[in-house]
């Protein structure tokens, strides 16, 4: 190698070197793949602000709805890999490709930055309801087979699917009811046109405070600090039962690991602060914080957990 081509090298290295520390040098968009207004988008907003702050930039939040996420998150899969568009994904992107037969991007498009929280589920029954516990409900259930009916905002989500993990653990015949989103189901639920849902503890808790609705049981291994009288499913009738949304952060692959480091430092960061771990805990969810590695690991088990659940159930995109 000539001196010429070590000088080039070594200035194309101190450029990337440059370019990278001076990471970012304009807004970053947070691309949230699901409608304005929901916990997801909330919390991503919540975040942006924190970010933006650390980074001494702004941090604009993009809302890409449709196909369950597989359209943002499928946005953010193709678009250049600098660190300037990240993810703010939940738990359908491990549920998606065990019900879409053919995802709109590869499997490794993506990479894993951050686990932002974990938000466990509670099974709701109207105020009235003659359900006074889980073991009602079962009971119910197994002494009129396909009788009992359950809500959810989609085959997609996480309520469907803590349903379905609890039908198939207890071998119970219930009937599904599907919506367009949880909002609806939960009005539902109230107006007792449907037994029961699983529902995010942000959703519902003010409801079920406010004497509209009944909790029976907790998706979590542990009780929630706000409802300590509600017991778990896995202290009642399923031992190890464990359901939770969780939120978390992607890159596109191959973004460059100085830039990425960055921003799972910041993220992290941000995750510790007094203020955002109160406003988690506020909707009924634990402010977590990883690394990528910790992150795949955790994905790599919500795979395997519902992929199994949905081709037991047969289950199908609404």
């Amino acid at each position: 190698m000539n001196a010429f081509a070590k000088t080039l090298i070594a200035a194309c290295a101190l450029a990337a070197v440059t370019a990278h520390a001076a990471f970012p040098d304009r807004p970053l968009t947070m691309v949230v793949p699901y409608a304005p207004g929901g916990s997801a988008d909330a919390v991503a907003r919540l975040l942006a602000q924190h970010i933006g702050i650390k980074l001494g930039t702004s941090v604009i939040v993009e809302n890409r709805a449709g196909a369950s996420g597989t359209i943002g998150a499928s946005y953010v899969a193709k678009v250049p890999a600098d660190g300037y568009t990240m993810l703010y994904d939940a738990t359908p992107y491990s549920i998606n490709p065990h019900l879409f037969p053919k995802m709109p991007y590869a499997a490794n498009a993506l990479q894993p930055l951050s686990l932002v929280l974990l938000a466990p589920n509670m099974i709701i029954v109207p105020a009235n309801s003659p359900f006074k516990n889980i073991n009602d409900l079962i009971a119910k259930a197994k002494v009129q087979p396909g009788k009992l009916n359950f809500a959810s905002g989609g085959s997609g989500t996480v309520q469907r699917l803590a349903a379905e993990l609890l039908r198939q653990q207890l071998k119970l015949d219930m009937v599904h009811v599907p919506y367009k989103s949880g909002g609806p189901a939960i009005a539902d639920v109230i107006g007792g046109q449907v037994d029961f849902m699983f529902s995010t503890v942000a959703a519902s808790y003010p409801l079920v405070s406010g004497g509209k609705l009944r909790a029976l049981a907790i998706s979590s291994p542990e009780r929630a600090k706000n409802l300590p009288d509600v017991p778990t499913v896995a202290e009642t009738v399923i031992p190890g039962y464990e359901v939770y949304e969780w939120n978390g952060v992607f890159l596109p692959a191959g973004t460059p690991a100085a830039i990425a480091n960055k921003l799972q430092q910041t993220l992290v960061e941000v995750l510790k602060e007094d203020a955002v771990k109160q406003r988690l805990e506020d909707m009924g969810a634990k402010s977590v914080g990883s690394t990528p590695a910790e992150f795949a690991t955790f994905l790599a088990k919500e795979d395997a957990k519902w992929g199994e659940v949905v081709r037991k159930g047969a289950i199908k995109q609404d």
